[in-house]
């Protein structure tokens, strides 16, 4: 809900539980008063201290630039007087750059309309509303829309920002951030999720002193080594207490989120696209569209947070045929073979797979061209029939015969030097004037911002898609963009061309979803450079990380987690020695972890012991089992081994709290040490329920063998004895908690499926 005052010029942004409150000034600038829990009262002016000095313009007009300097503009400009990290900066055609914005005008409407040409959270049944605030330059004739939307079903949040050139000259856009907010709170810290390729999405946090904080990417994507995300949290948040002011970007290129704490104390975050190469020329009567910033406000710490942004994103980003259905369990054979395939490997493997319940077969790197290792071919989107006689068409059908699903992998916005493609087209990629453009994983980057490239490649992706039943895709992206330049752009549009780029990935993926509707589209960045809101609006998963070890992964999984639906994270059982670290896991706790994912299989299924074949049923039926709440639970984080280096422990809980899953995974064992206490958490304090140990190697998909199995293995998790499960009432499993015997040996997972009695 939102509301106008129009007694006090004030907004007020209502969800359920949280109130995003800002006013307008004498002089008609627009200030940030207050967001935090939900409150009533709209007489909330007296708290942008207009009656302190320096004060406004009109009453002491010797210090206006002073009182930009400290005023909490609500679209802070640079120029004026404001020293601060600005939201807009602009270049006139005279080489001007100063901006003064004031209030102009404001509608509020029912529902949210699209952004053009971007991805954004989006609402079918008007459970959310409006406000576009217009904010004008009079000297300039430009003209910025604020867009915010309150959902009513969620506590969320959104904003973006488009600006029009209503002048009659044209005018440089050299920085359009998305979104600014101010906080007036002691003992501060920001939150950001760095990493690196394999370790992407580590938690860290740091005290928030005088000066700035940063985590922004420039490289083209939004990157392994930061994420366009960014929360400031109080000195002693956990996951269940303290304040969090959370901002999470919908874009999947280039981007900057900081966080400064001023003379005053007073601290801005801002977030939007990075001004870094970054200048848009826009003509008289055009418009710029900004990406769309999500905001989160929790007062119950982290966990209630992620459980906002996961709730978000299930219901008002994610999109399409998959939106609500359970993922098929896949085998794909890129460290299966890695190049090393034919159509006769291809389908050993996929009749053991089918054998064990797995669903899906994908076809990885190495099909087309004259592909035999990773130099050449990228572009030559034709399949290499020496290697599978009869295309996709064939392997389809054979693999349609055993009951799976066919999928493929692509990587349509590269090109390698030595393909047909880069042969008759040189130009088409990404290069500067008298510059040898500089390789990466020896590819060169397509320059999308052509449409005509685009095009040629859409057609080539249309083709391929079209040849088979082909009903997965895997996109690709491998490289960081450099040499970022466009032999067709002018000059002064140059700085234009990174953001086009990000556009024509959008606008393929988009196309891709419409003609092939019920296509599951999974994106991938060399493992999880691109997992960001902007590609989850295109497809319902995205590859995780290129790191499968199953350690490695509760750390990765749980920076993801943070922010993401376990629905939407690409999570693989891989073969050990893993071929990344090395390390040895049994292949039960493999299949746990992948379990809290999509879950599916990135190993050679015929060359496996049998007694890691025979323990596949077991995990396939359990996904099948538990994907209800894999997709659509509560969840809730236990313990981090990433903080106790000892233990790994989360759940998630249906909405109605009658079912929930937990998974425990006792990373290092200890000597002398006795049965780890775990309390639950989001069940019915006063319900009843059973808790029953689950093993992988055994679950069966129907209710009458779980239950025949469940008195063993509940004993066998320290849950009950062998009469049958306990019955334990929900307050005591989250208040006093349940007891996680202590087993030998490394790298032991437990699974404990808790059902309302």
């Amino acid at each position: 809900m939102i509301h106008y005052d129009e007694a006090h010029h004030i907004f007020k942004l209502d969800t359920p539980n949280t109130s995003y409150v800002f006013g307008l000034t004498d002089e008609s600038y627009p200030g940030q008063i207050y967001y935090g829990r939900k409150i009533e009262d709209t007489d909330l002016g007296y708290l942008l201290r207009e009656d302190e000095r320096p004060q406004p313009p009109s009453v002491l007009r010797r210090e206006k630039a002073g009182y930009f300097d400290f005023y909490p503009m609500e679209y802070p400009t640079g120029g004026i007087g404001d020293a601060r990290e600005s939201c807009i900066g602009i270049r006139t055609m005279d080489g001007q750059e100063g901006l003064e914005l004031r209030y102009g005008s404001h509608q509020i409407y029912a529902g949210k309309k699209p952004l053009e040409g971007l991805p954004a959270t989006w609402d079918e049944n008007q459970s959310c509303s409006t406000l576009e605030m217009v904010l004008e330059d009079e000297v300039t004739g430009l003209r910025v829309i604020l867009s915010y939307t309150a959902f009513e079903d969620v506590d969320v949040i959104t904003r973006s920002v488009r600006v029009e050139n209503a002048g009659d000259r044209s005018i440089y856009l050299t920085k359009v951030l998305s979104a600014c907010l101010h906080v007036e709170q002691e003992h501060l810290e920001v939150l950001t999720l760095p990493g690196s390729w394999s370790r992407e999405r580590q938690i860290q946090r740091q005290k928030l002193g005088y000066g700035s904080i940063v985590t922004e990417s420039i490289r083209g994507i939004s990157s392994h080594q930061d994420h366009p995300f960014m929360a400031l949290v109080t000195e002693n948040c956990t996951q269940t207490t303290g304040d969090v002011y959370a901002m999470n970007f919908v874009y999947s290129g280039n981007f900057l989120a900081k966080a400064m704490r001023d003379q005053f104390d007073q601290i801005r975050m801002v977030m939007g696209i990075h001004p870094d190469r970054f200048c848009w020329k826009l003509e008289p009567g055009e418009t710029f569209w900004a990406p769309e910033v999500v905001m989160v406000y929790s007062d119950e710490g982290l966990g209630k947070m992620t459980r906002t942004f996961h709730s978000l994103y299930r219901r008002h980003l994610i999109r399409g045929y998959w939106k609500d259905r359970r993922r098929p369990v896949l085998i794909n054979n890129w460290e299966a073979t890695y190049f090393d395939f034919d159509t006769e490997k291809l389908l050993a493997i996929a009749r053991e797979a089918a054998e064990r319940g797995i669903e899906m077969l994908v076809v990885d790197d190495g099909w087309f061209g004259h592909r035999s290792n990773d130099d050449s071919s990228l572009g030559d989107w034709q399949v290499n029939e020496s290697k599978l006689p009869g295309g996709f068409a064939y392997l389809a059908q054979e693999v349609n015969k055993l009951g799976m699903k066919l999928g493929i992998w692509l990587e349509p916005e590269m090109v390698s030097e030595d393909s047909d493609l880069y042969r008759a087209h040189p130009d088409w990629v990404l290069r500067m004037n008298g510059r040898e453009p500089g390789q990466a994983r020896a590819q060169y980057v397509l320059d999308l911002s052509r449409p005509e490239v685009a095009e040629y490649v859409y057609g080539m992706i249309r083709d391929v898609l079209s040849s088979a039943n082909i009903e997965y895709v895997k996109w690709d992206m491998n490289r960081l963009l450099s040499d970022v330049g466009s032999l067709t752009l002018p000059s002064d549009r140059q700085g234009e061309i990174l953001h086009r780029y990000m556009l024509a990935v959008y606008g393929l993926q988009e196309r891709l979803t419409k003609d092939f509707p019920q296509l599951l589209l999974e994106n991938c960045c060399s493992g999880g450079g691109r997992f960001d809101p902007g590609m989850l609006y295109y497809s319902p998963q995205i590859w995780c990380s290129d790191d499968t070890d199953a350690i490695e992964r509760l750390s990765i999984q749980e920076g993801t987690q943070l922010l993401y639906p376990l629905s939407c994270i690409g999570a693989h059982v891989s073969i050990c020695p893993n071929h990344g670290t090395g390390r040895v896991t049994p292949f039960e706790t493999r299949g746990a972890v992948a379990l809290s994912g999509t879950f599916g299989y990135e190993l050679d299924i015929t060359r496996l012991s049998d007694e890691e074949k025979n323990q596949i049923p077991g995990q396939t039926a359990a996904y099948k089992k538990y994907s209800h709440l894999i997709r659509n639970g509560e969840y809730y984080r236990i313990a981090s081994w990433r903080e106790n280096h000892l233990y790994d422990c989360f759940m998630v809980v249906s909405e109605d709290r009658t079912e929930a899953l937990c998974t425990y995974v006792q990373v290092l064992s200890q000597i002398n040490y006795k049965s780890r206490r775990i309390r639950l958490q989001g069940l019915d304090p006063d319900a009843f329920y059973s808790v029953t140990g689950v093993t992988l190697a055994e679950t069966s998909e129907t209710e009458d063998a779980a239950a025949a199995e469940s008195s063993e293995n509940a004993a066998a998790a320290g849950c009950g004895n062998n009469a049958g499960p306990k019955r334990y009432q929900g307050a005591a499993l989250m208040y006093a908690g349940i007891l996680m015997p202590r087993v030998m040996g490394d790298f032991q997972a437990r699974l404990l499926h808790i059902m309302k009695i």
